[in-house]
């Protein structure tokens, strides 16, 4: 895999709730400078990332019902439209963990659903698992959900404390999916090796914030 093929696999993610104009603004340059395929951002950050990245081929990516999933569906939805409105072009949104863990099936899938139809077809829209919470069988069941909702990634994690990547949770997902979802890989990929696990596993994305410093390991080999 070459540097290029593997940046664009990159979501370059900077989610803390203290980033600065600053770090925003060296974020989007490095997308720029790296060929990134997104930078993964809050969403008051959007609009200001969407014209800074305006005339390259570096997505805007950002989180809905984030980091709890806890949100209600119609919160969710009207987050989404108005997030691609301002130019996000990738929205990952949390699942109701709560309703999963307490077998509220229907919520789950419709929440994901309102997501899917509030961008309607103009944002990717990828959903968050937080695998870290969840049983096997719950990762399984999230999965199918998703898919039956019409998002087109499943996601590992929201990087927010209760367990990142797994290559094993990555593995699991992508059996459940098949080949033609997407699978990203999230929380705690920080160096080229862990990456590439993790694509070996199954994930054909890889959200970090040490993006960078994937791809550097990358070329020293």
């Amino acid at each position: 895999m070459t540097r290029a093929q593997l940046a664009k696999m990159i979501d370059h993610t900077l989610l803390k709730p203290d980033a600065t104009e600053a770090q925003i603004r060296q974020l989007c340059a490095e997308g720029r400078e790296y060929g990134f395929m997104s930078v993964c951002v809050n969403p008051y950050w959007v609009p200001f990332c969407a014209e800074l990245l305006k005339g390259t081929d570096v997505k805007v990516c950002t989180t809905i019902g984030f980091p709890l999933g806890a949100n209600r569906s119609e919160i969710k939805a009207v987050e989404a439209e108005d997030a691609v409105a301002r130019g996000a072009r990738e929205v990952d949104m949390v699942i109701n963990v709560g309703a999963l863990k307490s077998g509220r099936l229907d919520v789950v899938r419709n929440d994901i659903r309102a997501v899917v139809e509030a961008v309607a077809g103009e944002a990717l829209v990828k959903v968050i698992l937080e695998t870290g919470l969840l049983t096997d069988e719950e990762k399984v069941t999230a999965c199918r959900l998703a898919q039956e909702a019409g998002a087109d990634f499943v996601k590992t994690s929201t990087g927010f404390g209760y367990g990142g990547a797994t290559v094993a949770d990555v593995a699991l997902m992508r059996r459940t999916v098949g080949p033609e979802m997407g699978v990203k890989a999230s929380g705690g990929v920080r160096d080229t090796a862990t990456a590439l696990a993790m694509i070996e596993a199954g994930a054909t994305r890889i959200g970090a914030s040490a993006g960078v410093a994937i791809l550097a390991g990358l070329a020293a080999e």
